[in-house]
Order: structure tokens, then sequence, then C-alpha cells
């Protein structure tokens, strides 16, 4: 099975706010192994902007410490999975928590 997961980062590590991110780590995942991970920049972050941009990188899953009301709305409507309150990690542990059903959520890190 292939997934694709998405994860805000600042310095290429999760960033708490979901829309201020300096790039997007895009991690491949196959057989419940990561097979690939690259950073990609954003385009500007406009409201409505980075689900848009996801989807068409085919993500099936965003791990975030917090995002908008909206952009979570926007994700459900594109059926891509949304994991938040996530406190800190690489991307790549991140994923790994999530396919070792170990990953830690917790509350909207973000307040708007």
């Amino acid at each position: 099975m292939k997934m694709k997961f998405a994860i805000p980062t600042l310095g290429n590590k999760l960033t708490a706010h979901f829309g201020h991110c300096e790039k997007f780590a895009i991690v491949d995942v196959e057989d419940n192994k990561v097979i690939k991970e690259e950073f990609i920049t954003p385009p500007v972050h406009q409201p409505g902007v980075y689900p848009k941009f996801l989807a068409d990188h085919g993500v099936h899953v965003i791990i975030a410490g917090g995002m908008g009301q909206k952009a979570q709305d926007l994700f459900a409507q594109n059926n891509i999975e949304v994991h938040m309150g996530v406190q800190d990690g690489s991307p790549s542990e991140l994923v790994e928590h999530y396919l070792n059903d170990q990953l830690q959520t917790g509350q909207n890190l973000c307040d708007h």
C-alpha cells in the first residue's frame, strides 16, 4: 500500500503553525516503510491555497501542530486525513510513529 504524508516544517523539523511553514516535507510510504522524503517550498500562503497544493501533490495524511478550521474543512473535502496537536519531531520520525500507531496527538496548537 502506498501513502503520501505532508508535514509543515521550519528548519526541516515540524513547525507548530501549519500556515507559517517554510517547507512541506513530503514523505512517501510503501508497504509501511518510508521510501522517500523531500522538502518542497509551498506557494504564498493564502486561505485555501495549501489544501489544494497538497491535494495536487497526492497527499493522503497531514501531520501538524495546528491549523485553522477552514484548512481542516478543505482537507476533509479532499479526503485528506489530518492529525493535529503533534509537538515535535523530524518528518520521517513522525511518519514512523503514525505507521506504528504511536503518533502522539493533542489539542490543536492553532487558535484561529
